[in-house]
């Protein structure tokens, strides 16, 4: 016997549970996209100098 009729606390649950999956996928692609961004950067305050040391 299955239960059909749902209750509203069914659905307020289901929202907030959508929202907070939401706000942690971005945290995640957030902390993905800098760590990326800290990976690939260039220092620029090396460059100059690694010819010098020749």
């Amino acid at each position: 016997m299955a239960i059909t009729k749902l209750h509203e606390l069914h659905t307020r649950r289901k929202s907030r549970n959508v929202g907070l999956a939401l706000v942690l996928g971005l945290f995640v692609v957030l902390i993905l996209g800098l760590t990326v961004v800290k990976v690939t950067t260039v220092d620029v305050s090396n460059v100059g100098s690694a010819g010098a040391h020749e």
